[in-house]
């Protein structure tokens, strides 16, 4: 149940409030959750604290393309394909160039 694995992600920030994947975890589970304050609260902790944390970009950016916020979406995006090109993680820069791409109106269609 999704209240249980709340509970326990709660527990381990008390005794870890600094560890990157908890606040990830909380992040994801809030957004599931549909508590977009709450979601939005742990992605932007992890973008400052964190930067490095690459995946928080891709699904900040999604949470913001939800919410209408197209051009902080993009903006994440961006700050997000630093952040992997920098720790060359070459997946998550081609997901977020993906997104990047998309939410931009730069999708291309093969005809």
């Amino acid at each position: 149940m999704s209240s249980t694995r709340l509970t326990k992600l709660l527990e381990f920030l008390e005794s870890d409030p600094n560890d990157p994947f908890i606040l990830y975890a909380l992040a994801t589970e809030y957004n599931t959750l549909n508590d977009k304050e709450k979601a939005y609260s742990f992605y932007l902790q992890l973008t400052e604290k964190h930067p490095d944390y690459v995946g928080t970009y891709y699904h900040l950016g999604k949470l913001l393309e939800k919410d209408g916020e197209k051009d902080k979406a993009i903006e994440i995006y961006q700050k997000g394909m630093v952040a992997a090109r920098n720790k060359r993680d070459m997946h998550a820069f081609s997901e977020l160039q993906g997104a990047y791409n998309s939410a931009a109106g730069l999708d291309y269609e093969d005809d």
